[in-house]
C-alpha cells in the first residue's frame, strides 16, 4: 500500500514506546537495543517500542513501566491492547536488533568465558518475554554486527529495515518484513 498523504513520522529514542493507528510510521535507530513491532491486521493498529536491557538491575520496582527494559516495555504494550479490547495472538509480532556494536571487541575468549553480548541477551528476553504473553512472533532481524534502522507503517503493517554492518568496507543490506 502507498503512504498516505497525510502520514506523519513518530521517531523513538533509546527507552519510548509508541502504539497507534493509521497514517503513521514509527521509525528508529538500534545498535545492540532491540525494538519489536506489534501490528492488528483487522484494526490497522499498532505499536513498537526501543528497549535498552532486558530488565531493571536488583532494587525497587518503579510504579509506572519504563520502556528502556525488556519486561516493562512489553507490559506498556499489553496495556494499550487492552484498551483496545484485543488479545496477544490478533497481532503479528516482529523482532529486530541486538546487533553486536563492537565485534572486533567482543570475541568470546574460549570455553566458560564470561563474554557479555547485550544484544543477544536483548534478543533472548524479548522472545521469552512476548511468548510468554501469547504473542506469536513472525520474523524480524536480529543480531549479526552492525546497527539498523526500522521503519515501521501503520497503515499496512510493512516493517523496513536498513542493516548496517560494522567491517571495514561497509555493506548495506535492505529488505522489508512484510505483514502479508
Amino acid at each position: 500500500m502507498h503512504k498516505p498523504a497525510h502520514a506523519h513520522e513518530v521517531f523513538l529514542n533509546p527507552g519510548d514506546f509508541y502504539f497507534g493507528a493509521g497514517a503513521t510510521c514509527i521509525v528508529t535507530v538500534l545498535g545492540s537495543c532491540v525494538s519489536f513491532t506489534a501490528w492488528h491486521p483487522f484494526l490497522h493498529i499498532g505499536g513498537m517500542c526501543h528497549f535498552i536491557l532486558p530488565a531493571r538491575g536488583t532494587g525497587k520496582k518503579e510504579q509506572n513501566p519504563d520502556g528502556r527494559y525488556a519486561d516493562e516495555a512489553v507490559q506498556l504494550l499489553l496495556h494499550e491492547i487492552a484498551l483496545r479490547d484485543t488479545r496477544p495472538h490478533e497481532y503479528q509480532v516482529k523482532i529486530f536488533g541486538g546487533g553486536n556494536m563492537f565485534p572486533h571487541l567482543n570475541k568470546p575468549r574460549g570455553k566458560g568465558s564470561n563474554h557479555v553480548d547485550v544484544g543477544s541477551r536483548n534478543i533472548e528476553a524479548a522472545r521469552m518475554l512476548l511468548e510468554e504473553q501469547g504473542f506469536r512472533i513472525s520474523t524480524g532481524h536480529v543480531g549479526s554486527d552492525g546497527h539498523r534502522k526500522l521503519i515501521f507503517n501503520l497503515w499496512d503493517g510493512d516493517v523496513w529495515v536498513r542493516h548496517v554492518k560494522e567491517r571495514k568496507n561497509q555493506e548495506l543490506e535492505t529488505s522489508a518484513c512484510s505483514s502479508r
